[in-house]
Parts: C-alpha cells; sequence; structure tokens
C-alpha cells in the first residue's frame, strides 16, 4: 500500500512540473549566455526603413512666406495641427505603382526610398522649379504611424497604430495588453510585407538577443501572431497549484470509477 502511494505521489510532483509554465518562460530579454552578475551592452541595429505600396506619408513644408507653401497641401493649411486619424485622409498614400500625388508637384516615385531620401527630393524639386534659396524651404516627411496587427494569446488582439517614428515589438505587445501566461514568448511570429510579397519570421523574446534581430523593430503593416504553450492545449494548468488541482481531480474521477466497476 505504501508503494502505491509512494508511486502516485512521484507521478503527482513530476507530471505538475511538467505541466506548469516556468518563470523562464515568461521573462522577456533574459541574459542566457553570461553570468547574472555582469551586465552587458548589444547595440541594436535598426536600418531606416524602405517605403512601401499602400504607406501613407506626412509631408510638410514651410518656409518665411508660409501662404506661398500651403499651395502644396492637399487641404492648403500645413500651418494648422491636424489629429493623427486625419493623416489618413489628408496624407499621401504610395499607390501600386510606388508613386505619391502632391498638389502642383505632381507624382513622385518614392518606393524604396528613405523617409530622408525622399525629404531631399522633394526639397530639389522646390528650390529647382519654385522657390529660391532665401525661401528657407523647410519640409519634414513621416510616416503617419505605425499600423500593425497582434493576434493570438495576447491580452487585446487586435489593429493599433503607434503615433511615432520608431517602435520596438516590445512596445506593440505592450500596447495590446501583454502576452497571456499561456502564450510562447520563444516563438513569436512576425508577418512582413516586402516589394516582392510577405515573408514569416520568429523571433524569441525571452533572449536579450532579440533586441539585435532585424525583427525587433516594428514596419507599418506588421502581423504579430504569438502562438499558445503546450500546456494550454493540454489543458492541465499554467500554475502548480492548478495543475495538482487537476491532476487530483482525474485521480478522484478515476479511483471513482473504478470503485463503480468493483460494485457492479
Amino acid at each position: 500500500m505504501m508503494k502505491k502511494e509512494f508511486f502516485l505521489l512521484l507521478l503527482l510532483i513530476g507530471f505538475s512540473s511538467v505541466s506548469c509554465i516556468s518563470s523562464k518562460d515568461l521573462t522577456y530579454l533574459q541574459n542566457k549566455t553570461q553570468d547574472s552578475l555582469s551586465v552587458s551592452v548589444h547595440p541594436i541595429v535598426n536600418k531606416p526603413y524602405r517605403v512601401q505600396v499602400n504607406d501613407i506619408l506626412s509631408v510638410n513644408i514651410r518656409a518665411l512666406d508660409q501662404k506661398l507653401v500651403d499651395i502644396f497641401s492637399p487641404s492648403g493649411t500645413q500651418g494648422t495641427s491636424q489629429s493623427e486619424q486625419a493623416m489618413y485622409f489628408e496624407g499621401f498614400t504610395v499607390d501600386d505603382h510606388g508613386n505619391i500625388r502632391m498638389p502642383i508637384l505632381g507624382e513622385l516615385n518614392v518606393l524604396g526610398f528613405t523617409l530622408d531620401e525622399i525629404r531631399l527630393k522633394v526639397e530639389k524639386q522646390l528650390l529647382e522649379e519654385y522657390f529660391k534659396e532665401e525661401a528657407n524651404i523647410f519640409v519634414t516627411v513621416k510616416l503617419a504611424g505605425l499600423r500593425y496587427t497582434i493576434n493570438g494569446e495576447i491580452g487585446s488582439p487586435g489593429t493599433n497604430t503607434l503615433y511615432q517614428d520608431k517602435a520596438t515589438i516590445m512596445e506593440a505587445i505592450a500596447n495590446s495588453g501583454d502576452i497571456t501566461l499561456t502564450g510562447n514568448r520563444k516563438d513569436v511570429s512576425i508577418i512582413r510585407q516586402y516589394p516582392h510579397g510577405t515573408e514569416t519570421h520568429s523571433i524569441d523574446l525571452t533572449d536579450a538577443k532579440a533586441m539585435q534581430s532585424p525583427y525587433y523593430f516594428l514596419q507599418p503593416n506588421d502581423y504579430i501572431y504569438v502562438k499558445p504553450l503546450k500546456q494550454k492545449s493540454w489543458g492541465t494548468g499554467t500554475t502548480g497549484v492548478q495543475s495538482v488541482a487537476t491532476i487530483i481531480t482525474a485521480l478522484s474521477l478515476f479511483t471513482t470509477t473504478l470503485v463503480l466497476l468493483k460494485s457492479l
């Protein structure tokens, strides 16, 4: 009898240790290769984003005489502030040919250019065709927000927009309610658009080396999918207490079934 109880106890401990989720699976950006007391600095490489089809750009032109440059704005009011959401209607959308259409300037090809290269391109055309150096032309070109979609084991799945020049996948996750306890932080999928089509990439957010990944920084229209851990499909619980409770329930059901079968 004692042997059976000891065997069941070992089975209970072993099964619960496997089924519950370890803290190592929940902690972000761990230093897995060096001593925990050491401090390491990893350079984060972020290549300039190159504009793609369907991107929305904000192009703002300023000069000493602001009335003269207002004609280059769709609404004719570049001097007034606009909400970020209004950029969907007032911004310049990159068409299927990689062009944007600006008042007076006409069509400009921007596909594959960085924002800084587009700024220099607009400034050059303005100075060559419409203004002199004395006009002090000042051009700014920005993306009208970083739009992304996140799904799977996340607190608030859906499509969101971050109104900033740069953002990381960590910021996107934090903005969407964080990954749930049953989400796989070691294998987060990123479906990214390229001129030749879409590609799927994977990133391990529990490893500090993720900050060196080219997929750590968001790009417009990224799709992020957080896969579930095996513990969710097993249904054994995410913590030790939940796992033990599940096992006890299963053993009780099994014992009750045996007793009923013997009594027949």
